[in-house]
């Protein structure tokens, strides 16, 4: 385990396989793709969205809503092992989200999760688990090593960001890295601040992902920079005032 906390701590993310075996994720991928069908259904057709849009189904704190769902985004295993890669004593939960690239779905951008955070801390961290086997068609996260603790201009994840954080990564030379292949209950956990994107479904097939962000217990809130944070505020802490712990009802502790 120290080894990967070393290698996480170095690279601003870390591949852990077999977090979970498939036969103890298919009953919560059962109810999570259930869930997904039914949000799917409800969707613009693929042609009509944006980049964004097109690069995923999003669906954001699905725990709030089931009850199985609550059992898997509150693992106390999942919530441990974020703790040790960041290397506090104890992991909220800062919310929940599957992202299912449909077959045929566009490239996610490149981008930084944290830059929609407003917390005091870099000690956060993103889950990020396929609930099925993938591979590097299927759209892969792929990350730029090293770049957690790198500072750029805040960028919400766009066209743009793809362009200007791409060009950027490709000037510094930092190292690319991705999984060729990924099985259910793999994961990988990332740094709040790591860049990161990944390429289109190319396949028939949907990538089913979940992903939990976790962030230190003592993490508190601060005055959002951009209209994202403070709609991350509202949302997802429940409007607590900045300088307040972000220990909102929806923010338990997982471990």
């Amino acid at each position: 385990m120290n080894s990967e906390v070393d290698y996480f701590q170095k690279n601003g993310h870390v591949y852990i396989p077999g977090l979970m075996s498939a036969e103890e994720l298919a009953p919560y991928r059962a109810t999570i793709l259930a869930w997904a069908e039914e949000f799917r259904a409800q969707q613009k057709p693929i042609a009509e969205r944006d980049t964004y849009g097109k690069a995923f189904l999003q669906m954001m704190n699905l725990w709030e809503e089931n009850e199985k769902i609550k059992e898997f985004s509150l693992h106390k295993r999942f919530g441990e092992m974020a703790a040790r890669l960041l290397g506090v004593e104890h992991v909220r939960l800062y919310h929940d989200q599957a992202l299912f690239k449909e077959p045929g779905g566009g490239h996610t951008p490149w981008h930084q999760d944290q830059y929609y955070w407003p917390l005091d801390t870099p000690k956060t961290v993103t889950m990020w688990m396929p609930l099925v086997d993938i591979e590097e068609g299927m759209g892969m996260l792929t990350f730029a090593s090293g770049t957690h603790k790198v500072s750029l201009p805040p960028m919400e994840i766009s066209d743009a960001s793809e362009e200007k954080i791409g060009a950027f990564v490709q000037e510094q030379n930092f190292p690319i890295a991705a999984q060729k292949t990924m099985k259910a209950g793999d994961a990988t956990f990332h740094y709040g601040w790591t860049l990161h994107n990944a390429p289109g479904n190319q396949t028939s097939t949907m990538r089913e992902v979940m992903t939990l962000i976790f962030m230190d217990a003592e993490a508190r809130v601060v005055e959002p920079t951009n209209p994202n944070q403070e709609a991350d505020r509202q949302r997802w802490l429940l409007a607590t005032p900045p300088g307040e712990l972000a220990a909102s009802a929806i923010n338990p502790i997982v471990y």
